[in-house]
């Protein structure tokens, strides 16, 4: 499979049309021709130069050509380069557009949804795309969690708490942790801590850890001492495995039974709970502002929309909420990448 070039990858003259080939798109969302192109005051080159740039840009998969005598696009990969090209260069928001937003600090008397209401119409006005806020949910209960993998080792979080309100949070898998174990650690927080916070839910995951590893400390010591297993790294530290020796002789008895079958649960249980309390952690933690192109987002599987969404934090620096734009695919990431950056960090301040 061809590897997608970054855009440190391509020479001059292919990154300056691409660049402008991608800034054409977005404004106008319609294909772009070698012509168009070449009348750019960032090219100069001649019409068949560009087309043999763009063919050459084509073969590296960042574009295609919807029609066959139509201008050329950026594939879903090479609008994520351009995307990603953005993020690491970053950009500022025009003062008249941070004034704008800024205006939402002298408003009075206002509940805290009711000013996340005025950043979404704020954002919304100004971006010409619709708007999405996700209110504080900090001391809210749980009454339901799901894991949902999406493209890029990617997690969607599914939380409908008490109340009946639902958000989604969007996080990387963890390392190590196998596909399979999302709906086991699912069942097991939905079984155990239906009812609690977040918080609660973590404070309550280390105690348990912390009991589970207890018992299994005493298990395994007990069956260390009458030579029926041993640490792989003869000390028993946490990276230790155990293993068993002569696991006949563990049948013959009915204690040497009952203690195998009762470590082989501790071992499910600490391996579940570790699962969970990964999976929550990362919950907590939350990502930065995200850009999902298209499919990149389950939601817009069919409809190719684009969303630009970025977590707010409260003055203990916790995640508690996230706002953000939803758009075409041929939003202006240029301007809307900074604003909703700039909006989030003015919730964050107030809320502070």
């Amino acid at each position: 499979m061809m590897q997608t070039p970054d855009l440190s990858m391509l020479d001059q003259r292919s990154r300056r049309v691409f660049e402008q080939l991608v800034q054409n798109y977005l404004e106008t969302g319609q294909p772009v021709p070698s012509a168009l192109l070449a009348q750019a005051e960032t090219i100069g080159y001649s019409p068949a130069t560009v087309r043999a740039i763009m063919s050459e840009l084509e073969n590296a998969g960042l574009l295609f050509s919807p029609h066959v005598s139509a201008g050329r696009v950026p594939t879903h990969a090479g609008l994520r380069l351009f995307v990603d090209g953005l993020m690491q260069i970053g950009s500022e928001l025009p003062a008249e557009e941070q004034a704008s937003i800024d205006h939402l600090a002298g408003l009075q008397g206002l509940s805290v949804n009711q000013l996340l209401d005025k950043a979404s119409q704020a954002l919304s006005g100004l971006s010409r795309c619709a708007s999405l806020v996700m209110a504080p949910t900090e001391d809210l209960a749980i009454r339901h969690i799901e894991f949902v993998p999406v493209a890029d080792r990617r997690l969607l979080v599914i939380l409908v708490f008490e109340g009946g309100q639902v958000e989604n949070r969007l996080i990387s898998l963890p390392a190590g942790l196998p596909a399979s174990a999302l709906s086991e650690a699912a069942n097991f927080m939905n079984y155990h801590y239906t009812g609690m916070t977040i918080g609660t839910i973590g404070a309550r995951l280390d105690a348990d850890l912390t009991a589970n590893r207890a018992a299994l400390d005493d298990l395994s010591a007990d069956l260390i001492a009458r030579g029926l297993a041993v640490w792989s790294d003869g000390s028993g530290s946490a990276d230790a495995a155990l293993i068993f020796n002569g696991q006949t002789h563990l049948l013959e008895g009915l204690g040497g039974e009952e203690n195998m079958g009762e470590l082989r649960g501790l071992f499910d249980m600490i391996e579940m709970r570790k699962h969970a309390q990964t999976l929550l952690e990362k919950v907590a933690a939350a990502d930065g502002l995200q850009i999902y192109i298209g499919s990149e987002h389950p939601l817009f599987d069919r409809t190719g929309f684009s969303m630009v969404l970025s977590p707010y934090r409260d003055g203990q620096q916790r995640v508690v909420g996230a706002i953000g734009v939803i758009g075409p695919r041929h939003m202006n990431y240029a301007r809307i990448i900074p604003m909703v950056d700039y909006t989030s960090a003015t919730i964050a301040r107030l809320l502070s």
